[in-house]
């Protein structure tokens, strides 16, 4: 009997031990989860943090086609809400990552037996909520001590966070969140890059690339040629894991299991994607409008102002992302064409690149570029002298470089790295509707990572024969003349005095052609530079210069006489917007780029409001449109409807010929003197596009005009542009005729007009 009492002592002693161990045990791991509360472990975050993490989220630049054409951040995260994602993106990752999700309250607590149970050989036990905890709150892995203690805190940081949000809302943070390289922060920004798509277009095997990154990014990352193979596998285990739990059959599994990885990589850094020299203007532009436009006040009287990189705004712009590319595109085609002739012509030129130069200029232009390098700025700011600075300049160092067929790695002196670039033909290419003024394609340049220098809106070169519309119009618009007058084609000299003339000025055509009678719609067509002078000498250049100006041109025009020529420095933005004034009926409209700016939460910051005002007549600009038409009917620009002329063989440099454009189109070329700038500006009713082509350095240039001329270096980008557009229906860029206005009473049709000579007194396009 007294065995019996004795083992049920023993017993109820045994039960008393267990639940004191479970009470004990239970107290403190309270006590725990109370001291991590009360940060006895390290800050933990308040009820305001948890309503509102903080996520720094890019802004996003919106073309006016609706597609994401860049980002200005720190980090390059593009919020989406739960109904932006894509079924199959989240059954991958709650298959993958936390089975349970929907039926824990952020502790999974099978999970965290089995961890404990096989010291994590068999998985671990983070649910998603933990690891978003983990992202929003800790960053990166804890070491010693210190990771336990955070796996506490995770714990609690999880639990208020179930309870502060749905599980949806949790899903779509932690996919916000998620880091997967190559600047892709957040699940959108990711399919962007990755598949160059929207997060909801992503086919099944694209979501399970995506989810199986999460695992580790670099390690399974799909564009890292190291880790491609392994990335295949981690993207079979999901859909694996998708087939397990039910996501999917095991036909739909095995089928897609069987499919190759495919990726349209598309980095977006900020000298990667499109329309980089505009994202590079709109980022100048932000910054002002910024300052501009303060928030208000913080608690301590601090102005508050918007952080494009890190607020998330949304800007709409006016370039349309189809043509931005094809533009780019037109460019990439035809310049390395041109680059092969000029290194070929260059091969017997022992000052190459450069021209017409002795070694003492050449060494000042080397002098001048070292100067001014980033190379040298930095050396000043290290403590370097300048003979320290100097002889760098010749030290052999790996470099990456550009080059038409992508970036290499070469080894060579910075000297020679100047050099180099110096030999490359740079261009600029600026489109815009007339009518809006909304500019719609931009390309600054051939490649912003190596050559940062803007053409469209920072560079300022003679515009050459380009500048004689203003002329002509400015002549039609006081004295209405018409197409169909004439002037003599002989040699004008405008004495000295007169127009800023230094000397006895007598300009020459080109071709050296002169004689009889030729109607205006023939001189410009040829560029005829006698007709030119007669006209400026009768209307002077103050009026030629005041219709530029109302036109939009900013850049100082010096009021001398050979203007008339083209002798001015303008910029490539201020040609498009004055040129647009022609199509527009004689309105100026202000070239916009920005549509509208949004914050985060959708509310509208800023909406454009249009500038116009009225320059010439709609009589005036009308006719000078139809002048200019006769320059791609049978004047320089006529290339544009036929193919290369026995006299010139351009198979070598321009592509695509013949173009055979059969609608109307107004134009004029442009050539400066040795070759050193070619122009073309183009327009059709509902848009006028200029490219303009040359080097770095006036000196370097082709030997004669047959290559360097604006129709053989500018009006091909045109062309090739110009035809893309068309090709693309979904752009209505126009083929019609321009609008003639109803009380028109200058005759346009040469045909019937009864030719006058002596109005007054009055080749290819060089100065």
């Amino acid at each position: 009997m007294e065995d019996i009492i004795q083992k049920s002592k023993s017993k109820w002693k045994y039960i008393g031990w267990f639940w004191g161990l479970f009470i004990a045990g239970l107290g403190i791991a309270t006590l725990v989860f109370m001291m991590a509360s009360w940060e006895y472990f390290g800050p933990m975050p308040d009820f305001k943090e948890l309503e509102n993490p903080k996520n720094d989220l890019a802004t996003q630049i919106i073309s006016s086609d609706g597609k994401i054409i860049g980002t200005y951040f720190k980090e390059n995260r593009t919020p989406v809400d739960y109904e932006e994602l894509p079924k199959n993106l989240v059954d991958a990752l709650v298959a993958t990552e936390d089975a349970r999700f929907y039926e824990h309250s952020g502790i999974d607590g099978r999970g965290t037996l089995r961890a404990f149970t096989f010291l994590g050989t068999k998985g671990g036990a983070s649910t998603i909520t933990q690891q978003l905890a983990k992202l929003l709150f800790h960053g990166e892995r804890a070491k010693g001590w210190k990771k336990y203690t955070q796996k506490i805190k995770e714990w609690v940081i999880a639990t208020r966070l179930e309870r502060q949000y749905t599980k949806n809302e949790i899903i779509a943070m932690y996919l916000n969140k998620q880091d997967f390289l190559f600047q892709a922060i957040g699940v959108s920004s990711a399919s962007r890059i990755y598949f160059n798509k929207n997060v909801g277009d992503l086919k099944v095997e694209e979501a399970a690339v995506i989810v199986g990154m999460l695992k580790n990014p670099r390690q399974f990352n799909p564009h890292r040629k190291v880790s491609k193979k392994k990335s295949l596998r981690r993207r079979n285990t999901v859909l694996d894991q998708m087939e397990k739990y039910g996501y999917l059959t095991v036909k739909d599994r095995d089928s897609l299991k069987s499919l190759p990885m495919t990726l349209d990589f598309s980095p977006e850094g900020h000298s990667d994607g499109l329309a980089t020299y505009f994202r590079e203007y709109l980022r100048k532009w932000m910054d002002e409008w910024v300052q501009a436009n303060p928030i208000g006040q913080d608690e301590e009287g601090k102005t508050i102002y918007y952080d494009i990189y890190r607020d998330g705004l949304k800007v709409n712009v006016t370039i349309d992302s189809r043509m931005q590319r094809y533009a780019e595109e037109a460019v990439a085609e035809h310049l390395p064409r041109l680059q092969k002739e000029f290194v070929k012509q260059n091969e017997k030129n022992k000052t190459a690149p450069f021209r017409d130069l002795t070694e003492g200029e050449i060494e000042g232009i080397m002098n001048r570029a070292i100067h001014s390098s980033t190379r040298r700025r930095k050396m000043l700011k290290q403590g370097k002298s300048e003979a320290e600075i100097l002889a760098s300049f010749d030290v052999e160092r790996d470099m990456k470089i550009f080059s038409w067929q992508g970036e290499k790695d070469t080894i060579m002196t910075p000297r020679d790295s100047i050099l180099y670039y110096k030999s490359f033909f740079r261009t600029g290419l600026m489109s815009m509707e007339p009518q809006t003024g909304q500019v719609k394609a931009w390309v600054g340049g051939l490649d912003y990572k190596h050559f940062q220098y803007d053409q469209v809106n920072q560079g300022v070169r003679q515009v050459g024969s380009t500048f004689k519309p203003f002329v002509y119009a400015t002549a039609i618009d006081q004295l209405k003349l018409s197409p169909c007058d004439t002037l003599p084609n002989t040699q004008i000299t405008i004495p000295k005095g007169k127009f800023g003339v230094t000397e006895d000025w007598t300009p020459k055509n080109s071709d050296g052609d002169y004689g009889g009678y030729l109607n205006l719609k023939t001189a410009l067509a040829k560029s005829v530079n006698t007709v030119s002078a007669r006209l400026m000498d009768r209307i002077g250049p103050e009026p030629i210069i005041r219709l530029a100006n109302k036109m939009g041109v900013k850049s100082e025009i010096p009021p001398v006489a050979s203007i008339c020529l083209g002798s001015v420095d303008l910029k490539l933005s201020e040609m498009v917007g004055a040129y647009s004034t022609f199509a527009n009926k004689g309105i100026y409209t202000k070239p916009v780029m920005v549509t509208s700016i949004e914050d985060k939460n959708g509310t509208i910051l800023y909406q454009f409001i249009p500038e116009t005002k009225d320059v010439i007549s709609k009589e005036a600009a009308y006719v000078t449109l139809n002048l200019m038409e006769g320059v791609t009917q049978s004047g320089s620009g006529v290339r544009l409807r036929t193919g290369p002329s026995e006299r010139y063989d351009y198979k070598n440099v321009i592509t695509g010929y013949p173009y055979q454009f059969t609608n109307p189109i107004a134009g004029k070329t442009g050539t400066t003197q040795n070759q050193s700038d070619g122009w073309f500006m183009g327009i059709v009713p509902n848009l006028t596009t200029g490219v303009w082509v040359g080097a770095d350095d006036r000196a370097v240039h082709f030997p004669t005009v047959r290559y360097g001329q604006g129709a053989a270096m500018a009006l091909p980008i045109w062309a090739l542009f110009m035809r893309k557009c068309y090709e693309d229906k979904s752009l209505h860029v126009s083929k019609g005729n321009f609008e003639k206005p109803e009380d028109l009473s200058i005759e346009v049709d040469c045909n019937k007009f009864k030719v006058t000579q002596g109005v007054d007194e009055t080749g290819e396009e060089e100065f």
